[in-house]
């Protein structure tokens, strides 16, 4: 039964193809040309496999001769190795004060270093209260010292802008720059 969801895998097998004649593919991958559909049905049937329309645009209809249900596995197998392939990106912020103590800042740039090396994106926000605001040069200041500080680790994507009272800078792990693998990814020796 075709699912309501009318992604692409669901095919129509034996008895729910509409057509009346197919193109019939063999299991081998050999063209058997067109037949009628009890016909391809009963052959299918007699290899043990079924009959599995694959192009249903095309006149006639394109059916193949194979295993349903390790088609389906095949499927969800490719669809999982996909995502486990599929390279997540997180943003981090690591927010500082335009009065930030010079060991605050050398202590919240290892922090940057980490999550860079863990392939993450960082934002980097000075926050600014009050009137400090009229004096934003103090955190362009500061972040060319964290940009500096950062150094290779990481390259910046989006220069210092001013949002409201609020300075920020984001930074991208540099590339070609090996990312680590967290721990619990690593396996046990036991």
């Amino acid at each position: 039964m075709k699912s309501k969801s009318g992604s692409s895998d669901d095919l129509r097998i034996n008895y729910r193809i509409r057509a009346r004649d197919v193109r019939v593919i063999g299991a081998d991958g050999s063209q058997l040309g067109i037949m009628d559909l009890r016909k391809a049905i009963e052959l299918a049937q007699t290899q043990g496999l079924d009959l599995a329309e694959v192009s249903p645009g095309s006149v006639p209809p394109v059916c193949k001769i194979l295993d349903y249900g390790k088609h389906k596995y095949q499927i969800k197998k490719k669809a999982k190795q996909a995502k486990k392939n599929q390279v997540v990106t997180v943003m981090k912020e690591i927010q500082f004060r335009p009065q930030t103590d010079t060991h605050d800042v050398e202590h919240k740039v290892k922090h940057i270093r980490e999550f860079l090396g863990d392939g993450n994106k960082v934002r980097v926000s000075i926050r600014f209260r009050g009137r400090e605001a009229a004096h934003a040069a103090i955190g362009h200041t500061l972040l060319k010292q964290v940009v500096d500080m950062v150094g290779t680790s990481g390259i910046v994507i989006q220069s210092p802008k001013m949002e409201g009272k609020i300075l920020s800078l984001l930074f991208a792990p540099a590339p070609g720059q090996k990312t680590k693998v967290k721990s619990s990814e690593t396996p046990s020796a036991e």
